[in-house]
């Protein structure tokens, strides 16, 4: 299989969070294939930035000519670009190979620390004439803008003063921005377009800007129109943000590789929940365990917290005169009552992520403490 090639141009973080390793990390969640040019190797934690070594232009350039020999690369998006120099080399080299480039405008990492020296703010609104989107959060829209924003309107005329720098499409990002939910403004070709979605956490995330330009970048690559990347980069991003990682004693890191671990997860769970089932349903013996009701097995994936979240029979297994039928199919959400013990045995000790309920009597509750069974 020939995956698309999609490149980073950005600096390191060693605390993983953000930067090269971010973006990587997203690419591959998403199915492309990460090629990487650093800029800069920072000392970081989650706490924060305690010292950048720059790497010489002229390397920046000697990465990129040697891995544009190699690779067939048509998308690429950069992030932190420190000094003028860096954006000089980088913007001859978009320019050398017809790179359609993503950029995200870092200046600020989560924790506060400056990205971008000061005399190279200049270079870096030039190269957003190179861009077929430009990716700025708020911070970053009200200095390449020149002013305040603390609307929806300021987002819109803000987009326009950006725009004529020369990006095909400005993405102002709303997240700093005080309210339930979160809207990102999209301004192409003289139009607005709203991407709306419930805020997850008011709490600062580190490496979110780098992990959706990321995912929009690779969407793109996949072949998918601006609206369609997107959209499908918000749904990506908030899944990363809900399921964040605690790690270090600061900012948490947002979890790109979350909703690939998922996808594998409720394959696992639809699969055990099915070969379960059908084991309980085969067995002539169970139908002395069935309630009047019929039995539901589940099985919640990680971190579960609501029925979503859990899969069970859409159907029930049943009694059909002395034996036992299996109707429905594993689904998420197909169980609403035994879900809900499991969720609730889960707040307790995660551990605890499948369930099934049988019939209630004496003789099988003596049954299961001759097995070893905690009762409660």
């Amino acid at each position: 299989m020939k995956a698309p090639c999609v490149l980073t141009i950005a600096g390191s973080d060693s605390s993983g969070g953000a930067g090269i390793a971010g973006d990587l990390k997203t690419f591959a969640a998403l199915g492309v294939h990460g090629l990487c040019v650093v800029t800069a190797v920072t000392a970081q934690n989650t706490r924060g930035v305690d010292a950048i070594f720059e790497l010489p232009p002229e390397f920046v350039t000697k990465q990129l000519d040697t891995v544009m020999r190699d690779f067939e690369v048509k998308w690429a998006k950069t992030g932190m670009l420190s000094s003028a120099g860096i954006i000089k080399a980088v913007e001859a080299g978009v320019k050398r190979y017809k790179l359609h480039l993503v950029v995200d405008p870092v200046m600020v990492a989560a924790t506060g620390a400056p990205l971008l020296r000061e005399g190279a703010f200049e270079e870096l609104k030039k190269l957003l004439a190179r861009a077929e989107l430009a990716t700025p959060n708020v911070p970053e829209t009200e200095r390449l803008s020149g002013f305040k924003i603390r609307s929806k309107a300021d987002m819109r005329r803000a987009a326009r003063v950006i725009s004529k720098l020369g990006p095909r499409a400005v993405l102002v990002k709303g997240r700093h921005l005080k309210g339930r939910e979160i809207v990102d403004l999209l301004y192409v070709d003289g139009k607005f377009k709203e991407f709306k979605s419930t805020r997850v956490t008011g709490e600062p995330t580190h490496g979110t800007g780098c992990s959706f330009a990321s995912a929009i970048t690779a969407e793109l690559a996949k072949g998918a129109t601006m609206d369609e990347a997107i959209g499908s980069a918000k749904e990506f991003i908030r899944s990363a943000i809900e399921c964040r990682l605690d790690v270090g004693k600061g900012t948490k890191p947002v979890n790109p590789m979350d909703s690939l671990l998922l996808s594998a997860e409720l394959g696992c769970a639809l699969d055990e929940v099915g070969r379960a089932a059908q084991l309980l349903a085969e067995d002539p013996s169970f139908a002395r365990l069935l309630p009047e009701v019929g039995s539901n097995i589940v099985m919640a994936l990680p971190g579960a917290e609501e029925i979503r979240d859990v899969v069970g029979l859409s159907g029930r297994i049943v009694r059909v005169g002395s034996s036992t039928h299996l109707t429905g199919f594993p689904k998420l959400g197909g169980s609403q009552h035994v879900a809900n013990l499991v969720l609730t045995a889960m707040r307790h000790d995660p551990r605890i992520r499948a369930g099934l309920n049988i019939r209630f009597s004496e003789e099988i509750l003596r049954a299961c403490k001759q097995l070893g069974l905690s009762m409660s």
